[in-house]
């Protein structure tokens, strides 16, 4: 079994669903056993992440959501809105009993790490206590690189282990996209990935193109990253 693998974002919106469905699909196309996990859904319907990585893996039980809830905002604001309970102990432990079932476990996190997760906790809390292996996606253009230093440094402080940066949506189209993987290179220590633009195509088709993408010095790290 390899340490949890958390994809975590430097926001909403930047693609972590799709990196996640293309690590997931790398693993079981492998024969590993794998599993992504998303802690909570919110905006449910229609938003269903876990169910974008199933269909882009072909399997239903290729990923799991522990929680939907409707509102589409912070988990914990989502709840005190629906009047439902949230329990960050129950949230990490359901987390925890997902790990311990796959040898290959993906965790997805939900918006950017500082968000609300359940009670007084955020992702980053759930990222640290899960002792996961984090991949930070950011988008790829101007303004990238104050996201992306403060949420290394964020996970940095918490002493969580990085295996890399996955800019999003890269097409070097302009001149802060062509720097900006060398400059969070040169800003955070640690390496770059790019993802070219894939939108239009279906779920499958979505997560080849970003494991076609990603490294394969950079898939066989996740693979080997051991307890």
């Amino acid at each position: 079994m390899i340490d949890p693998i958390a994809v975590v974002g430097t926001g909403t919106g930047i693609g972590k669903t799709v990196v996640t469905a293309g690590i997931t699909r790398w693993f079981h196309e492998r024969g590993v056993d794998t599993r992504a996990i998303k802690p909570a859904q919110t905006g449910h319907p229609p938003d269903d992440d876990a169910a974008f990585v199933a269909d882009a893996c072909g399997d239903s039980e290729a990923a799991t959501c522990l929680r939907y809830l409707d509102p589409a905002l912070a988990p914990r604001v989502a709840a005190e809105m629906a009047d439902e309970e949230l329990s960050y102990e129950e949230l990490r432990a359901a987390c925890e009993d997902a790990v311990a079932e796959t040898a290959a476990p993906i965790v997805e996190g939900i918006g950017g790490l500082r968000v609300p997760l359940a009670g007084d906790r955020e992702v980053i809390d759930l990222v640290a206590d899960l002792e996961a292996t984090a991949v930070v996606v950011t988008r790829s253009g101007l303004g990238t690189l104050n996201h992306t230093a403060l949420s290394i440094e964020a996970l940095e402080r918490r002493g969580v282990d990085i295996a890399g940066i996955v800019c999003n949506e890269y097409a070097g189209a302009t001149v802060a996209e062509r720097t900006n993987p060398d400059e969070l290179e040169r800003m955070t220590g640690y390496g770059v990935e790019t993802v070219p633009p894939l939108d239009g195509e279906s779920p499958a088709a979505l997560a080849t193109g970003v494991a076609d993408a990603l490294s394969a010095s950079f898939l066989e790290r996740l693979s080997t990253a051991d307890d």
